[in-house]
């Protein structure tokens, strides 16, 4: 249900209203409309101009917008801001608004809960840590926050720091049927995809149907130039064995005989499934992903030949 929700908060992307609308909601109804950009500005400065004035119609002063603004319409706005307007690894326009938002205590903790629900929620389709990372760096330093409410955004900022895209993914063990145990850096191909999984999740099938019918990476293995490295990171192995057949046999199919992945919080698996790409030098190149169309389109760019 919870994804459901966030689902369909993302469908409609766009708030930004026509200039007559702007004016009816000029009677402060707290109804948050994104601002246009002037009819001077060129279209291809479009989105930088409403990236760097997206929230000017936002009072950030007046405190009642937490509580009398539509939730849902406000979880779209921030979402639009995110999908439309910042870029995937743009930390500061996000990092300038939880500035502009720290006008109170109120507010910074209004928009860190619209942060935390677009950009942390582990069933939303806009999850980023690394524009997160933004959001818990501004927690930690905020002087509305004592050291006791600090420690939750310095747990959560130790976890979404590991395996950073462009910053070498961490190392683990794994051990495969036969009792045999190595370790991802062991593996020398041009690229591995580290998929962690539980198997008979439905999304784990939906994935691994989506590993197997994409072309580039059924190539890219055939040639040798990749491996997929398919981890159980939990202790019931029962249920890992129950399933072992549905992994295709030429990925790796391991599980995580000590636990260490989740123990020592190598990696984050609050939200399973999920991908990582790596290069042949263990630097993340996607993190975190349920989208196999990332992966493809990161490995058309990466496996081109060089020109």
């Amino acid at each position: 249900m919870k994804k459901l929700a966030i689902a369909i908060l993302l469908v409609t992307l766009c708030l930004s209203c026509s200039p007559k609308q702007e004016k009816a909601d000029s009677a402060k109804s707290y109804h948050f409309c994104y601002v246009q950009p002037p009819i001077n500005i060129a279209a291809e400065h479009h989105v930088d101009y409403i990236r760097d004035h997206y929230w000017d119609n936002f009072d950030f002063a007046d405190t009642l917008y937490t509580t009398k603004a539509d939730t849902v319409e406000m979880l779209k706005a921030y979402a639009t801001f995110v999908s439309k307007f910042v870029g995937p690894t743009n930390q500061e326009p996000i990092r300038k608004l939880m500035e502009r938002a720290s006008v109170s205590k109120k507010m910074f903790d209004y928009f860190a809960m619209l942060a935390e629900k677009i950009l942390h929620d582990p069933n939303s389709p806009l999850r980023s840590d690394e524009l997160y990372i933004a959001v818990l760096e501004a927690q930690i330093a905020s002087p509305h926050y004592d050291k006791y409410e600090k420690m939750a955004p310095e747990y959560d900022l130790r976890i979404v720091s590991q395996n950073r895209i462009g910053h070498k993914a961490n190392d683990f063990d794994y051990t495969t049927k036969s009792g045999a145990t190595k370790s991802l850096y062991a593996l020398k191909n041009d690229f591995v995809i580290v998929y962690i999984n539980n198997p008979g999740c439905a999304m784990c099938r939906d994935i691994t149907e989506a590993l197997k019918r994409s072309q580039i990476i059924s190539d890219l293995q055939r040639n040798g130039r990749l491996k997929i490295l398919a981890i159980y990171p939990d202790e019931n192995l029962d249920e890992w064995h129950k399933h072992y057949a549905d992994i295709p046999s030429a990925w790796i199919n391991g599980y995580d005989k000590w636990r260490r992945i989740e123990r020592d919080n190598l990696y984050n698996t609050n939200a399973i499934p999920a991908l990582y790409l790596l290069d042949k030098n263990k630097m993340v190149l996607v993190k975190d992903s349920t989208n196999v169309a990332e992966l493809e389109y990161v490995l058309s760019q990466q496996a081109a030949p060089k020109r």
